[in-house]
């Protein structure tokens, strides 16, 4: 054998390991989905989820608020209504544009970053991108391997974009249901590159086939930002655009 013949052969099986690497990847994430619920999962168009949001600052809690987080798909993409109290007369709109808190006083833009960081935090979202970026051009899928996470077996698999955006999600290999994920963003504001980090337990029915995580916590470099727990959640309500537009005639504050 040659020494060209020699190489020619070792990028020829470094090529079938990857591409062996991503269809195990692939195959792992349809499981997934029909884990999720499959076509009930893949077509939902509305989610609900009600229950308790807490904040954390320094792993000590900072805030605490009843939430109904309203979430609708879209064509181009998702958007949210995030509602507070009881009488759920505070709110937050995301959109692909907006991003405001609204109460009786008006509505107070968020700012640029907050809009860039929902953007960004969608784009990363496994269960989005599961939902609305499967077969987007550029999406691999690449097996890496099985390791215990949170006290249980899963695989690993990380999700690339035709962007460069990496995100390593952790798939109880006998559920199949996600377990953890983590993603790097830049933070513009203190300069810094951020490491992001969701765990998703208790997983329940939802409607429509839908299995859904009730219990979300957020970590960001290390530290527990942001808990959310679901004491229900429903997929399929009917919700009209106009929750996720700006109310007529309402008076727009100063930038908080």
């Amino acid at each position: 054998m040659t020494r060209r013949t020699f190489a020619a052969t070792l990028a020829a099986g470094a090529c079938l390991r990857a591409q062996t690497s991503q269809e195990k990847g692939r195959k792992i994430i349809d499981q997934t989905i029909d884990a999720l619920g499959g076509d009930g999962f893949r077509y939902m168009q509305t989610r609900v989820e009600r229950g308790r949001a807490y904040s954390f600052y320094l792993e000590q809690i900072s805030g605490l608020e009843i939430a109904t987080i309203y979430t609708k798909y879209t064509t181009t993409g998702e958007v949210q209504r995030q509602a507070f109290g009881k009488k759920q007369d505070d709110w937050i709109l995301l959109t692909d544009t907006l991003a405001y808190e609204i109460s009786y006083r008006g509505a107070r833009p968020l700012g640029d970053d907050r809009l860039k960081q929902f953007h960004e935090s969608t784009l990363h979202d496994v269960f989005y991108i599961l939902r609305m970026r499967l077969n987007e051009p550029g999406m691999a899928f690449e097996a890496r391997g099985i390791d215990v996470v949170e006290n249980q077996p899963v695989h690993v698999v990380d999700i690339y974009d035709s962007e460069n955006r990496n995100v390593t999600v952790w798939i109880n290999s006998d559920t199949f249901l996600p377990v953890r994920q983590r993603f790097l963003r830049w933070d513009p504001i203190v300069n810094l590159r951020r490491e992001e980090v969701a765990r998703f337990t208790k997983y329940r029915q939802a409607g429509n086939g839908v299995v859904w995580p009730h219990e979300t916590q957020r970590d960001r470099d290390g530290e527990k930002t942001f808990v959310l727990y679901s004491e229900r959640v429903s997929v399929g309500d009917e919700l009209k655009d106009g929750m996720f537009e700006m109310p007529a005639g309402v008076k727009i504050l100063n930038k908080k």
